[in-house]
């Protein structure tokens, strides 16, 4: 058999490339990974997606496929172990609509908060913590992961939440998750991130701190 040629074009930082990372993780496909420039778009990210021009691109047998969770559908249909979407259509796009919240929700969150000012920083925190306490509704108490015993499409498409809003917290001195609003969330982001197969594929936290740190003070400096 030929064994299938996969590469990933990402970069280091994006929550998206984390996703498709810990799918191919998950799945135990190996591939190569391409880190790419925002600022500097390389030609082989513009032959792959000139349309849209951004990443994650997963090239499979040449072959692209963008769009972060467009790629995890794409790996759990191509490589069957460890299924990632369940069987039942329900509960398939259940998962589907909480994956899509969040990227409704928290990327234009996450990018208001990098540009806030100090005296718009607690109303936006606390618009934060309301769209956390939403997203806590979809999990089941009774389950470690959505689902069940094995990490599923939704664990994957939402963890990188929990990762990212710590580094909001360290670097604006605010609270977006804690035990009085958001209990279960809180205790499923601590145990997930605690997970070496998701800890092998998050971005060190320090460097991502360093990094929207950055972003942010220039961003202010602007302005």
């Amino acid at each position: 058999m030929v064994r299938d040629k996969v590469k990933l074009l990402g970069i280091w930082q994006s929550p998206f490339t984390l996703r498709v990372k810990l799918a191919l993780s998950l799945k135990g496909v190996e591939y190569e990974y391409v880190e790419d420039d925002i600022l500097n778009k390389s030609p082989m990210l513009l032959q792959y997606n000139p349309v849209y021009k951004k990443v994650p691109v997963l090239v499979h047998n040449g072959k692209p496929i963008v769009e972060s969770l467009m790629i995890m559908e794409y790996v759990d249909e191509i490589w069957k172990d460890h299924p990632l979407l369940p069987e039942d259509p329900f509960e398939k796009a259940r998962y589907r609509f909480w994956a899509k919240f969040v990227d409704d929700k928290f990327v234009p969150m996450i990018i208001r908060m990098l540009r806030i000012t100090p005296d718009q920083k607690e109303n936006a925190a606390k618009e934060a913590r309301e769209i956390l306490k939403t997203l806590e509704s979809c999990l089941n108490p009774n389950k470690p992961f959505n689902g069940g015993q094995n990490l599923s499409f939704m664990d994957i498409a939402i963890v990188w939440v929990g990762y990212y809003a710590q580094m909001l917290e360290k670097m604006l001195h605010v609270i977006l998750l804690d035990d009085e609003n958001t209990p279960l969330l809180n205790m499923w982001f601590r145990y997930v991130l605690d997970l070496q197969v998701i800890k092998e594929c998050l971005p060190p936290f320090d460097k991502l701190v360093a990094h929207y740190t950055d972003f942010h003070e220039r961003h202010m400096t602007a302005h």
